[in-house]
This record gives structure tokens, sequence and C-alpha cells, in this order.
């Protein structure tokens, strides 16, 4: 054990890199059932339950619940995350219907017993639904079946409901035909949804969102090297124009690298433009690079969009102003406010609003940083290079949309922060530069293995 470290005290040498993947397992898992994300996963954290609770708190702000058979890891959060939505089976991300029916599922679970019927749910929850301006439950509708079906599914993905009998895919394709009963284990329903605040006495979704940056002077760094931490497990790569200056200080020192490589075994890359938690155990719910077309065709465009930027005989690349995290964070915020149902808002005296805790500025005015700006008529011509070239790679599906290929290519870029979308084009960002001179080679079985 490093007796002059703060984290994992108690944890001897022979067990430490158990602890680490436990830390790990809880910061990509924040809810784990008996059954998810599998049957190894409760026990693991269990068994470190004690130093779990007191190093996730002291590091991150982060409180983690053991009731019955769930594990929950209540997280602080600086701003919104628009990268991590729930998804479906088939892997598309939610929209505000299947959220809202997610969220209604969970009041019913909540006033259940033990078991229910799959159209005793969706009973309770068209009738919930119907009270909503815009939102409903038709059992005749397919549309709204479905939305339905994909909220249940997950729940059931995650154990918060075990199926006893009958089937889900039967009642969405027939409600008068098809049943499905529900076994509720009621430790993970009131375990999913933990809110900080009463919901209804917030106007604002950001008021969900972390305000500990006030106080005394201790209390202010340990605040900013909590979200520091929280910035570097949360992010793909955080960059120092990003953040407040109090965070970019100590995202800047040498401390961090080392709390975060004793706690997760994972080390800390630091450039002059920002730092990157580099992935090597499979910490990340998506990877980058990685298997699949959309991956490779996201790295070979970087390697692209790189080579360009770089290129001394080609023509000058332009620069423009890069995209302001902050006003981006604030137009999210509004997006998300959009929905918010003001008919059960109870407004409570609490003096003046202090607004996106995430939207404090950096040191640095980032309307004074230039990036490389790539057009959008090059992404094409690049994305039609790169399926000639590597044609093997990818599937004919593909070769007849290579629009598709190239818009998902992108979006999984921006991601992971080495793109930010603007009109017209892309703003390329630092982390591509990893990616520059990077050669590809492709095997007749399979790209995957041998582009890298």
């Amino acid at each position: 054990m490093s007796a002059s470290s703060r984290y994992a005290q108690d944890i001897a040498d022979i067990e430490l890199a158990d602890y680490q993947r436990a830390v790990r397992l809880v910061l990509r898992h924040p809810l784990i059932t008996a059954d998810w994300p599998d049957e190894k996963a409760l026990p693991r954290v269990r068994r470190f339950a004690a130093t779990l609770r007191r190093d996730l708190a002291e590091a991150f702000g982060y409180r983690l619940e053991l009731h019955g058979g769930t594990a929950r890891l209540v997280r602080t959060r600086d701003a919104l995350d628009p990268t991590q939505p729930a998804l479906t089976k088939t892997g598309r991300p939610f929209d505000r219907q299947r959220y809202a029916y997610l969220c209604l599922c969970l009041a019913v679970l909540g006033r259940a017993g033990v078991q229910i019927t799959l159209s005793e749910l969706a009973d309770s929850v068209a009738s919930d639904a119907g009270r909503i301006a815009g939102l409903g439950l038709d059992p005749d509708s397919g549309g709204d079946r479905r939305a339905f079906v994909d909220a249940v599914a997950w729940l059931e993905e995650r154990g918060v409901l075990r199926l006893t009998d009958g089937s889900s895919a039967a009642w969405a394709s027939d409600p008068g035909l098809g049943e499905a009963l529900y076994d509720i284990a009621r430790d993970a329903v009131f375990a999913i949804f933990r809110p900080t605040r009463v919901i209804q006495h917030i106007d604002s979704v950001a008021g969900l969102l972390d305000r500990s940056l006030a106080g005394s002077g201790n209390a202010e760094r340990r605040a900013a090297a909590q979200s520091a931490r929280r910035a570097v497990v949360e992010s793909p790569v955080v960059y120092f124009a990003d953040v407040a200056e109090p965070v970019g200080n100590h995202l800047r020192g040498s401390a961090l690298g080392a709390d975060l490589y004793r706690l997760t075994g994972l080390r800390v890359e630091r450039r002059a433009e920002g730092v990157l938690l580099v992935d090597t155990a499979g910490f990340s719910t998506e990877r980058f690079p990685g298997a699949g077309s959309v991956a490779q065709a996201a790295v070979l465009l970087a390697v692209e969009m790189a080579d360009r930027v770089a290129d001394p005989d080609g023509r000058r690349v332009k620069r423009l102003p890069a995209v302001d995290a902050a006003a981006a964070r604030h137009a999210l915020v509004g997006q998300v406010d959009a929905g918010l149902p003001t008919a059960t808002l109870v407004r409570l005296d609490e003096g003046s609003d202090p607004g996106d805790p995430s939207s404090t500025p950096a040191d640095d005015d980032p309307a004074e940083q230039r990036l490389p700006f790539v057009t959008d008529s090059f992404l094409r011509s690049a994305v039609d290079g790169i399926l000639s070239r590597y044609g093997k790679a990818f599937g004919a599906q593909w070769h007849t949309d290579p629009q598709r290929l190239g818009d998902e290519a992108v979006a999984l870029l921006e991601r992971f922060g080495a793109v930010s979308r603007v009109p017209g084009g892309v703003l390329v960002r630092p982390l591509t530069g990893r990616y520059r001179n990077t050669v590809a080679t492709v095997s007749s079985r399979s790209a995957a293995a041998t582009l890298f």
C-alpha cells in the first residue's frame, strides 16, 4: 500500500487492482443490480463498499448507496451531458416520448406491489400520460406501444422488472392477445431516480447541477479539485479552454494524475490544450478508436482532417472562432427546459437564481481561440475516398449511403471532443492531432484488427 496516497488507504497492494476495477465499475454503471451489468458486479462493489463510499465522496463528491440488491452511485453533475442518452435495444437514443414513459413507469412502479402485468402498467401510465398535454398513450397506436415497450425494456434490462411469464413483444404486436407478468425489484425502482432537489421546486434543469464553488477558500479549492476529477472521468477529453480557471488549475497540477491513477488504475495524458484519461481497461461505454464501421470511418476521417490541416503544400486552412462552450451548455439547458411542465411548478422564495453553474467562463475568451475549419464538401470527398480505398472494411449499406456514414462518423468524433459541428462544416479540435500520420491497412478477413 502507498502510504502517501489519500485514496485506497486500507487496500493492500495485492487487492489494489481489484479495488480499481470496482471503482471503474461504479463510475461506468451508476446503477448496479443483481443482474446488471452482470451477476458479478454487485459482489465486487460490496467487497469494497466502505472504502468506495469514502473515496468516491472525497475524490468526486459522489454518494454510493447500497440497499438490498442494488448499488447506486448518486453523482454530482457540473453540466448536462448529451452524449450518453438512454438507448433502445436496437441502439436508438430515447426521444422525449420514451423518456416521459420511462419516468411515468417508475412513478407507477413506486406505487405498485411486488408484481405487475404489462397491461396494468400500460393502463396506469396511459392514465397519467393523458393528463400531460401533448403526451398521452394510446394502446391502439403502434408508435405509442413501441415507445412504451422500449421504456419497459430499458427497465427490464437493468433488473428493475423481471419477466416471469409472457412476452412484451407479443403485447407490442397486439395488446389484446399478448401479455407479460413482471416481478418488481423495489430497491432498484427507488434507486434509479434520486434528484438532489424536489423537482416541483426548480424552474430549470440547471437547478439539478452542482453549485458548490462557494464559501471559504479551502471549500472552493476542494470543490474545484472534485470538479476537475469529475470532468476527467466523465468526459473523453477535457480542454482547458472549456472549464473555469480554478478547475483548469487543478487539471494542470500533478496531483490529479496521481489521484486518478491510484483510484482507477488509468493514466492521465496531459497536453498543452487539455487532458484525457487513457482508457486501457474498457472503462468507457463507447471507445474511440474502436471496432465497427462507423468507428473505423471516424478515425480514418480524423486522419484525413489532421493531414489536411498540417499539409504545408495544400491550400491554407481557414480558421474560425472556437465554439463557446458556456454558450453551448446554456443552449442545451434551454432545450431541456422547453419541456418543463409549468403547471406543477411550486415556486419558492430562494432569492435570485444563480443560473447554470456550468456556464462559468474559462480564463481565456473562447472568441479569441481560432480552430481549423473543414468544410462539409471536404468531409464528403474524404468519406468517398475512404470507401474507395478501404472498400473491404465497409458493408454494402455504407457504400450505398456514404452521407449517412459521414454523418455518423462526425457525430462520433464530436462526442469524443475531436471536432465541433458548425454551419457548413466542422472545427478541428486538438484531439484530432493524435491521429496524424496514422497508417491503415485492410486484411481480407477484417479491417478492425489492422487499422491501427
